[in-house]
């Protein structure tokens, strides 16, 4: 019999689990995200600025092979990038329909062969490659953007987002002719039809870049706000799922769930036959200890021994034992908000936003519950399923209200924020060492210390530097670079500034805290070894058990709170023959001599 352990997943693997699986709940499949860069050509962008500063097109290509290329590479590697030059001379696009168009990258995975295609294109180097393969020619954004439509009409894949971005310093693309502006438009109209978001990236330009000119038919209306926040939501924020939220009996408002912040991991390894390379798959199968013969599914039970009895059961009834019941959010009622406290926060939170287009109505009354819970600063309580299959928790749903930048641009989205609350099984009771207490004195010395050292702290201007290194080295053994490319440990504190910060404030406090001739940073003193233990380490007295005490053990099911090394003494005490060394395994061939 297998051993019954654990009737539930780990619910730390719930950030784990690839987005758009199907666990038993209402679950959208995201599809690939994709990204075109289209990019102008023209002469005006080879120009280089002032002082030897870069020309616009190779801040570009550094922005595509760095920022996006490796990034893509890195975050998700099965979503698609392509690269399309506009104003060229030369034309290479798909059964060659439209002039001045030249396709560098389809839309595709991205990969280290185009990283070092669209590398080479950087610097007075690639500058000359660059002119030499497409060149400079007359402008037609209008083509471009249809190309552009064409080459997401060829992908049969399922496409969760399609945003273009377009660079360029140029307002004005067609100098003013009527024609190819109004083409332009209708195709930019086409395009974000059909769920296209096209961005632009104005660069430098004498006398700036007026945006009205031209490219504001063009791009994206920002002042969307709809569309602004899911643009912001779908881009920052990871898609878990929609459940629905009952407010009462009757009453349910579709929301989504968004991951606001998943732990970085690094890739796992995949196994390789070493003769050519290719992946190979692990298959585990189960034997019979005693025949060795193979067993089935259907002839795996799963038991788990309580009172020193072997409780079975099938797999249907361990699958109705999981289940508390379908998952959702059930409002259990609202609590004011200086009931939750800090260490209350067990886990990273989740955000709430209502999914119109699963249930009419859901925004309205998700707005109503967010401005009261807001205007009477209190949390609504509830019980909160995540996945089927998964156990019940309690939740508080903190409002989180719309923040906007001068700007009217939205910096923080309207909305709930899941926080996860703990069991009274969870809390500890802690019985904290006594130490004597700092005098007035000495805690007002800290305070100035602690006062010099403050700065505004964002997680997200540190990055994790294992992650970095790991793929730094990734990039270079793909990339053939003959070094990884260094990375800043930006959590390594800086000395210096702080000693600059603090100045004598230091030794003072030393000075109050640490007796005269006192040094902190020495080692203690060794301790000297008594007689009696003649200078080695104490060993364990070893532990025997009778024969009874073993039964008492058997019959109250307490073997597992044994060790391993007294559970083998007891074997080989007792003649038990085992087939392996494995603490169940002990445990089993104890009760089948004892238990009988």
């Amino acid at each position: 019999m297998a051993e019954w352990n654990a009737y539930y997943q780990n619910e730390d693997e719930e950030g784990e689990q690839e987005e758009g699986e199907q666990s038993g709940g209402n679950y959208k499949i995201t599809g690939r995200d994709s990204l075109v860069f289209l990019v102008d050509a023209s002469k005006e962008m080879f120009i280089k600025g002032e002082d030897g500063e870069p020309s616009n097109f190779d801040m570009t290509i550094n922005l595509v092979t760095m920022m996006v290329c490796v990034l893509k590479i890195i975050s998700s590697d099965r979503d698609l990038v392509a690269l399309v030059f506009y104003g060229t001379e030369q034309s290479k696009n798909p059964r060659n329909s439209f002039k001045h168009v030249y396709v560098y990258h389809d839309l595709n995975e991205p990969g280290a062969k185009r990283v070092q295609e669209v590398d080479a294109l950087r610097g007075e180097k690639g500058a000359k490659l660059a002119t030499e393969t497409i060149g400079s020619g007359e402008t037609s954004l209008g083509d471009a953007l249809w190309c552009c439509a064409n080459l997401y009409s060829d992908i049969k894949l399922r496409l969760s987002h399609k945003r273009l971005m377009i660079f360029t310093c140029r307002d004005e693309p067609h100098g003013g002719d009527s024609v190819k502006d109004r083409q332009a438009r209708t195709k930019a109209s086409d395009l974000k039809e059909t769920g296209v978001v096209i961005d632009l990236m104005h660069l430098m330009k004498p006398g700036g870049f007026n945006i009205s000119l031209f490219f504001c038919d063009i791009v994206s209306p920002p002042e969307d706000e709809t569309m602004a926040f899911f643009v912001s939501i779908a881009y920052l924020f990871t898609f878990s799922s929609w459940l629905n939220l009952c407010l009462g009996e009757g009453i349910n408002v579709a929301v989504g769930i968004y991951a606001t912040a998943v732990a970085a991991r690094k890739p796992g390894s995949i196994k390789l036959y070493r003769e050519t390379n290719e992946p190979v798959r692990s298959k585990t199968r189960t034997f019979h200890t005693q025949t060795g013969s193979l067993l089935l599914p259907s002839e795996i039970k799963k038991a788990q021994y309580y009172g020193g009895k072997e409780i079975v059961m099938e797999r249907d009834e361990v699958d109705a034992i999981k289940k508390f019941d379908d998952p959702g959010l059930f409002l259990i009622g609202f609590k004011p908000m200086e009931k939750l406290k800090l260490h209350h926060h067990i886990r990273p939170a989740v955000f709430l936003y209502p999914e119109e287009d699963e249930v009419k109505g859901s925004s309205c009354l998700f707005s109503a519950l967010l401005k009261k819970c807001s205007e009477r600063n209190v949390f609504a309580l509830c019980r909160f399923i995540s996945r089927r299959n998964y156990p019940p928790r309690f939740v508080a749903l903190l409002p989180q209200n719309e923040e906007l930048d001068e700007g009217k641009a939205q910096i923080t989205p309207p909305g709930f924020n899941v926080i996860y609350l703990p069991f009274a099984d969870d809390f500890r009771t802690l019985d904290p060492p006594q130490f004597p207490l700092a005098s007035q004195t000495q805690v007002d010395k800290m305070k100035e210390i602690v006062s010099k050292l403050r700065f505004k702290y964002r997680s997200e201007g540190f990055e994790n530097p294992v992650i970095q290194q790991h793929f730094r080295n990734l990039e270079a053994l793909a990339l053939d670079m003959m070094a990884p490319e260094e990375i800043e440990d930006l959590i390594m504190p800086k000395v210096d500034q702080i000693d600059q910060r603090l100045g004598p404030l230091v030794q003072e406090f030393k000075d109050l805290v640490y007796p005269a001739y006192y040094n902190p940073e020495s080692k203690p003193a060794a301790k000297r070894k008594t007689a009696d233990t003649g200078g080695g380490a104490e060993k364990k007295p070893k532990v025997e058990l009778t024969e009874d005490e073993l039964k008492a053990h058997v019959q109250n099911g307490t073997l597992a709170k044994l060790t391993v090394p007294v559970l083998k003494d007891a074997c080989k005490q007792f003649g038990v023959r085992t087939t392996g060394t494995k603490k169940q395994e002990l445990i089993d061939a104890l009760i089948a001599r004892l238990g009988s």
